[in-house]
């Protein structure tokens, strides 16, 4: 009569322990999956920001206006290529890369906020990335589509 009971139990306990080895696996997951999000929710943006400042230090302006999503076929109508060539071109304050350097980001449900810096807290530009197609612009209205809170000096 011993062997009868004494396996009673048994797989009750080995079903308890998989089902929280599961729990926890899970947990693992939601909390990596989250952490990964956060780390890569602007990779694209991100990107295409730096490509833009890579063709404008290649002096490919055309190419640099186009992601704006201006050309000469389609000109952008508040954005022409001599205002474009003002703000970036080799004449510009802003011609000298190596004064640029990113102060802040800023992420919102429609785009990408990059503060860019040249030289001082006085000559700064907001980039602004949209995300639906990675189109870029100057941040509208200083911003306030992300947050009404943001203030491109402001530690975050």
């Amino acid at each position: 009569m011993s062997g009868y009971l004494e396996g009673y139990g048994a797989g009750e306990e080995k079903r308890e322990r998989k089902i929280k080895q599961l729990l926890i696996a899970l947990g693992v997951l939601v909390v990596l999956a989250g952490g990964l999000y956060f780390l890569f929710r602007n990779f694209r943006e991100e990107r295409q920001a730096k490509r833009f400042f890579e063709l404008l230090g290649a002096k490919q302006y055309k190419e640099a206006y186009a992601l704006w999503g201006c050309t000469d076929e389609k000109p952008c109508r508040d954005y022409n290529w001599d205002r474009f060539m003002e703000d970036w071109g080799p004449r510009s304050t802003h011609a000298d890369l190596s004064k640029m350097k990113v102060v802040q980001t800023k992420s919102c449900s429609g785009g990408y906020i990059q503060v860019v810096q040249w030289g001082g807290p006085k000559d700064e530009t907001l980039l602004w990335v949209n995300r639906a197609d990675l189109s870029l612009s100057f941040a509208p209205w200083g911003a306030p589509v992300c947050n009404p809170h943001f203030r491109p000096n402001a530690k975050q």
